[in-house]
């Protein structure tokens, strides 16, 4: 039974990777069952036993991508006590590291999926958008409770820039087809948000 769950999971694991790639290279628009399974290697048939149709893959790609986004955040927050703006930097140079190496496929997915129109999608990818930068206020909340950041600050407003300063930077990268590295142009975008930040 546990190998069949871990069969099946990888399974699902395998077609929302190729579902990714395949709307990264073609566009959502152009996304089908039949190319899945053909960068998969297996047959539509295949595909249904694991989704009951193309809305029900995205749907499940959208889950991970919230997933492995709030985990990029929580995992760099473990154990940072206090949190510094160098923390809060680091969390986030750590962040554009892990961006770069998955080739800014999340932001350009969830781009891609939105412009499919559909309702339910659409709210689902705003959700997941809302709970990033949530906890992107956290992260800035835990700032103020440390000295760090001004205590008199909008966070919610300044999550939702520190969001806008991230995806907008992971866009104009991708495409320009990653010709500047990331953390570097982060690091000059961070000293402007920093000083608007700071504790005074």
């Amino acid at each position: 039974m546990v190998t069949k769950r871990k069969n099946t999971e990888f399974r699902q694991q395998q077609i929302i990777e190729a579902a990714a790639k395949l709307i990264f290279k073609y566009g959502s628009e152009h996304l089908t069952v039949k190319r899945i399974a053909a960068q998969v290697g297996i047959s539509e048939a295949a595909i249904y036993r694991h989704f009951t149709s193309k809305k029900s893959i995205l749907s499940f790609l959208l889950s991970h991508i919230e997933e492995v986004l709030l985990r990029d955040i929580s995992a760099e927050r473990a154990g940072a006590e206090p949190v510094t703006l160098e923390t809060i930097e680091k969390i986030i140079g750590n962040h554009f590291s892990a961006i770069d190496l998955r080739k800014g496929i999340s932001f350009q997915v969830i781009a891609e999926i939105i412009s499919l129109g559909d309702r339910k999608l659409n709210k689902q990818a705003s959700q997941a958008i809302g709970k990033y930068i949530s906890r992107l206020k956290e992260l800035l909340s835990d700032g103020v409770r440390d000295g760090a950041v001004r205590k008199d600050i909008d966070l919610e407003a300044s999550a939702t820039l520190l969001f806008a300063l991230i995806q907008g930077l992971v866009n104009i990268w991708a495409l320009s087809e990653g010709s500047f590295k990331l953390t570097e142009k982060y690091a000059s975008l961070w000293q402007i948000y920093r000083a608007a930040v700071a504790h005074r």
